[in-house]
Parts: C-alpha cells; structure tokens; sequence
C-alpha cells in the first residue's frame, strides 16, 4: 500500500478539485497538499512543494495540462503525472504521454479507480484508461511499421524487389528471370543494395531484410 502520497490537483473549476480533493483523502494515506486553477498555478506550485502526484485537467486558462505536465517533468521530475480529462481523443493521449505523463484517465472513472489510479502511479507504474489501449497499441503499430519503412528509405521499388527475393535464398539468376532482367543487372543492383544498407554479403542482406520484415514493406507498397 502506497504512503504518506502528496498530491496536487489542478482543475478550473473549484467544484472539481473539491470533489477530487474530497475524494482522495477520504484514503489517510493520500493527502493534497496543493490546487491549481491554472496550467501555470500547477507548475509554480509543483516547483515548491514537490509532490509524489500531481492530477492535472488537459484543458485550463492558459497553458494546457499537457504544457504544464511537460514542464513539471522538468522543474518537478520526481513528481508523476496524472491527466485527468472528459476527453477520449487519441492526439491528447500521445501528447500527454510524450510530455510526460504517465497516467491518462477520463474523468468519467470511478471513485476508487481514481484512488488506484494515484496509488499505483505514487510507486511508479504507469496508468492508463482503459477505453484508449487500442490507440496505444495502434500507435505501437505505426510506429514500428514506419521504422521497417525507414531501414529501406534508401533503396529504389527494383531495389527492393531484388532484396526481398534475395532475402528468400533466390540466386542472381533466379531474381532476374522473375523480375525479367538480365543477370548482369541483378548483381549491379545486389551490390548497389549491400552498399545502401551497410552489408558485406548475401547472409547479412538477409539478415537485415528479415528482421526490417521486408515481406511486410513490400506488401503494403
């Protein structure tokens, strides 16, 4: 069980951060030392007090929660961030995520998913609302599809043709027949392509090609 947790809320709107400040310390352990009803109240006062968590709504006058989270992760940096907000949008959660925040939450949770939400957040654990993993996974996804892209940025469409039926144990004369090129032109473009991706031989092209999942770059273009 977390201890002794120090908490900032940031929030607009006093009603909130009064229910929000209502409802964690109905916990002993969690105590809110500090409100903010703005993205620069939160940062001052994250700067002198220092605390375990600071709760920030992603929409306030002035900088946004996001801005001030991503300042607090520099004058604050032992303090977690949780954004706490009404909206499921999949821009605001990659935003907050890059500046910092390591818990994203709607404000629709439930009371004791918010005192877990904090808890867990205080040890270090990251949090995330339940509703928007798939648009983290989905991130993921693009992500690591676009670092295959960019292992093979620097090779032409016959470049990687050639590679990819290389990378399948295809001979020189094998590669051309298939892409009907003359053989000589396959090995010109098997060596312009070792030269292109750092390699010295077949093997390695291979290796190189399969772990970039060429199969799958060649698929989608």
């Amino acid at each position: 069980m977390a201890s002794n947790v120090r908490i900032l809320i940031a929030d607009d709107h006093s009603v909130v951060r009064a229910g929000l400040k209502a409802l964690l310390e109905r916990q002993s352990h969690l105590r809110v030392i500090a409100e903010a009803g703005t993205g620069e109240e939160a940062v001052n006062l994250c700067k002198v007090h220092q605390p375990d968590v600071a709760v920030l709504d992603v929409r306030m006058p002035g900088i946004s929660g996001i801005e001030a989270c991503r300042q607090i992760s520099t004058l604050a940096p032992n303090t977690k961030v949780i954004i706490l907000t009404s909206y499921a949008e999949d821009e605001l959660l990659l935003s907050a995520i890059q500046a910092g925040a390591v818990g994203y939450m709607l404000k629709r949770i439930g009371d004791q998913e918010l005192v877990r939400a904090v808890e867990r957040v205080s040890r270090g654990d990251g949090i995330l609302d339940p509703s928007m993993t798939t648009t983290i996974f989905n991130e993921v996804r693009r992500s690591a599809q676009n670092q295959h892209i960019d292992a093979f940025k620097e090779l032409t469409a016959q470049e990687l043709s050639v590679l990819n039926l290389v990378s399948q144990g295809k001979t020189n004369r094998q590669v051309a027949i298939e892409l009907f090129l003359g053989e000589g032109t396959v090995r010109n473009y098997v060596s312009s392509i070792f030269t292109k991706i750092g390699v010295s031989n077949r093997a390695e092209a291979t290796a190189y090609a399969i772990k970039h999942h060429i199969h799958e770059v060649v698929s989608n273009n």
